[in-house]
């Protein structure tokens, strides 16, 4: 029986890119928008946590390109790129869970509890500089692109 490859997802803040990594390789890469405000993980900071996460939940799965989400519920609504529309979250959620107790896990600090996503944006023009309020923002092919390949329990380790 084949061996399935082990995916992982990294983060690289400074670059503004996601990496997928398949037994130990890079196979692909997304340019991708972190905060506007820098690094860190306190609640109501708006800014994106280090460390080691996993994917918590896939939300969205036969979502139509640019459906809008509200709560992490589909509001059947498409955002219009003419439109000027704010942070909306689009397409796909990857939920992150924080591992790592003292860094993006526990009071204060939890990752899960901040909502930090890995989603699609209303505002991909911004997409490779640092632009969000947390989380990690893609273009919305790239992450239906990227949605079907991971599954729940992936690690994502977002460094500087």
């Amino acid at each position: 029986m084949k061996k399935l490859p082990q995916t992982t997802l990294r983060v690289k803040i400074s670059r503004q890119i996601l990496y997928v990594i398949e037994d130990h390789k890079i196979r692909k890469s997304y340019q991708i928008s972190t905060s506007k405000y820098g690094i860190g993980n306190k609640i109501g900071s708006n800014k994106t946590p280090l460390g080691i996460h996993s994917i918590s939940n896939k939300i969205g799965r036969n979502a139509r390109s640019g459906s809008i989400f509200k709560r992490r519920r589909n509001t059947k609504k498409i955002f219009r790129i003419k439109e000027i529309n704010g942070d909306l979250i689009t397409s796909r959620i990857l939920r992150l869970k924080g591992l790592q107790v003292g860094v993006n896990k526990g009071n204060g600090i939890d990752s899960y509890e901040r909502c930090i996503y890995i989603h699609g944006t209303s505002e991909e023009r911004l997409i490779g500089k640092p632009a969000s309020h947390g989380c990690i923002r893609m273009k919305n092919r790239d992450i239906i692109d990227l949605f079907p390949g991971v599954k729940r329990g992936v690690l994502v380790n977002i460094v500087k």
